[in-house]
């Protein structure tokens, strides 16, 4: 058993007490936020921001430049996707659930793409092509970029791209020693998988989306 501990958590050894309780700290609230996200519940978006916050300055620290810029989009659009869902589409409504239009796939696509274009310049400026990881997290960013506008737009496409950037991430973050955070992903590849499920049930059902109380 303690083979197994210390394979899971030993590079911690060398951490400051105060990067293992905030990354601890970001993590439950990362799984708060995906919580509510399932449940379609605004709290998705304040614990969304104190878990992106904690963990763009815990990547700074740590040089995970492209993970910390996921991070710092994911906080901006958690502001604009709190405002998109607490807008009222008439008196008793707030922004419903719904599948992606036509344009708005093409959309995601130019997203994935730009997001990719944009990890590679970043990682050209700061000299970050220094591991195969750099490759995969142009890929993970590019898919979570897409993954959180169509969150903070309500379209349940968005809990596709959580699933495949998801079950990417587990292994990455393993790999890059933080082991925390790989369990984040896991948790919340087991969520969106249920929060997709539960929101095909309100797309199905118009009587459960969000009223006004």
């Amino acid at each position: 058993m303690s083979l197994i501990f210390d394979w899971l958590f030993s590079q911690y050894s060398d951490y400051s007490p105060l990067y293992i309780i905030l990354e601890i700290i970001a993590v439950l609230f990362g799984l708060l936020s995906v919580w509510y996200a399932k449940k379609d519940n605004i709290l998705v978006f304040p614990t969304g921001i104190i878990s992106t916050f904690i963990f763009v300055y815990l990547l700074y620290q740590w040089g995970l430049i492209g993970d910390m810029l996921i991070n710092a989009y994911y906080f901006s659009m958690s502001v604009y996707g709190w405002y998109i869902w607490t807008r009222k589409v008439d008196a008793k409504h707030f922004t419903p659930i719904t599948a992606t239009s036509k344009k708005e796939k093409l959309q995601s696509v130019i997203l994935f793409l730009a997001g990719m274009v944009f990890v590679f310049i970043v990682y050209q400026l700061f000299e970050k092509w220094n591991d195969w990881v750099a490759y995969v997290d142009t890929l993970t960013t590019a898919i979570f970029f897409v993954g959180m506008w169509l969150m903070a737009k309500k379209k349940i496409e968005n809990w596709l791209y959580w699933i495949v950037g998801d079950l990417i991430s587990i292994p990455l973050y393993f790999y890059k020693g933080y082991t925390f955070t790989s369990f984040q992903y896991l948790i919340f590849t087991l969520i969106a998988i249920y929060g997709y499920l539960e929101w095909k049930k309100i797309i199905n059902n118009p009587n459960l989306q969000a009223k006004t109380s």
